[in-house]
């Protein structure tokens, strides 16, 4: 398990390696119920290891302890809002 960071006014999660940006999911903020995630980025070094979905994990329980709802842009984060349906609670 990695170690995600949340930069609140960069609407950013993010985890690092060795000080190094390897993967970030960001999101806009249309509301105080309502936040857009509109990009994932993985390092293609760091691809197939599951870093997208603590991201995810991470976005979700954040919106969850903070009531928010959440709306997938990106590819990534849309299909997971919409299949995986532990996520309900927080899909828009």
């Amino acid at each position: 398990m990695n170690k995600v960071q949340h930069h609140a006014d960069g609407h950013q999660f993010y985890i690092q390696k060795d000080g190094k940006l390897v993967a970030e999911m960001t999101y806009s903020v249309t509301s105080e119920t309502l936040f857009i995630i509109d990009h994932t980025y993985v390092d293609e070094n760091y691809r197939g290891q599951g870093l997208a979905e603590e991201l995810m994990s991470e976005v979700v329980d954040y919106a969850r302890q903070n009531k928010v709802r959440l709306l997938g842009l990106c590819p990534f984060a849309k299909r997971q809002l919409e299949t995986r349906p532990e996520y309900a609670d927080v899909k828009y």
